[in-house]
């Protein structure tokens, strides 16, 4: 015997389908997405107090694959970098020489791996909770949002999986079989380069920069600010604080007293972090043949 299905309608007292009513409401609640419309993030100090390698550094320590000692030197490089008034070209030459170098022959799988496990122990807890909002509001508003960052892009895009974001734009290391070479592919995600990024991630997706929203920490993000219609100072340094009071762009701040200046590390020094991994995990690689 075939089966029998019936469409079943309910009604309400006046005998009005509440089909109807539905259809309404989600007719109302319906939001007009805008696909030429995006966001994008920093990382350090901006969606994360302090900086994404420095918490990937805590959590290898933990694992022992270095000592505390040699994150102790990590942190006194950290120190070394943040110092500097300025980035000159030759600051970033040697970084970019050096960055990425400590996962030479590291597996990519290995690397995700770990940040994954990381970013649960030691990131998660210091997302900022107010830009975590703003990038659910553009979520919410139909629209895309990508993190970009001088961090390697494994640990942006585990970032932006863990948060339910579009994607991450960052420094990319080359890999040949799975494995680390230790040498990037073109330049640290720093300064122009996130505009360039940005601008040619713009043309592939569609976007149309006027109806960007950029969020940022640091005056060294100035391009990419500058390269969408909305840029918004997040948790700002003071150059950015005051190029935001002079171009009239929003501020927020989501850091707290004494945490704020604990925690505080210049995303736009992420290049001096990248060469301090380094110095701490080729220290480590010397002591493991060694033994």
């Amino acid at each position: 015997m075939a089966s029998e299905h019936r469409l079943t309608i309910s009604t309400d007292a006046h005998g009005h389908t509440a089909g109807w009513a539905e259809a309404e409401l989600e007719a109302a609640l319906t939001v007009d997405v805008d696909k030429s419309a995006a966001a994008f993030f920093d990382i350090d100090n901006t969606m994360l107090q302090g900086a994404s390698i420095y918490w990937i550094a805590r959590g290898l320590a933990a694992r022992r694959y270095f000592t505390t000692s040699d994150l102790a030197r990590f942190a006194w490089q950290q120190a070394r970098f943040r110092l500097l008034a300025a980035e000159h070209a030759g600051d970033m030459s040697q970084a970019k020489k050096v960055a990425l170098a400590f996962i030479e022959g590291w597996r990519v799988d290995d690397i995700e791996r770990l940040t994954e496990e990381i970013f649960d122990e030691l990131m998660a807890p210091r997302i900022f909770a107010g830009t975590r909002s703003l990038a659910q509001l553009h979520l919410d508003s139909g629209e895309r949002v990508w993190l970009v960052s001088a961090a390697p892009v494994e640990i942006g895009r585990v970032i932006a999986q863990r948060l339910g974001l579009t994607g991450a734009i960052g420094t990319v290391a080359e890999v040949i079989d799975g494995a680390y070479t230790g040498r990037l592919v073109g330049d640290l995600m720093h300064g122009p380069a996130k505009a360039d990024a940005i601008t040619q991630l713009a043309n592939v997706e569609g976007l149309d920069l006027r109806r960007c929203t950029a969020y940022s920490d640091s005056i060294n993000d100035l391009p990419m600010l500058s390269a969408v219609g909305t840029a918004v100072a997040v948790n700002a340094d003071s150059g950015l604080r005051r190029e935001a009071r002079e171009q009239g762009w929003e501020m927020r701040d989501f850091r707290t007293g004494r945490k704020a200046a604990r925690v505080a590390v210049p995303s736009t020094l992420a290049a001096g972090l990248l060469a301090g991994a380094v110095t701490t995990v080729l220290a480590m690689r010397r002591r493991r043949r060694g033994l």
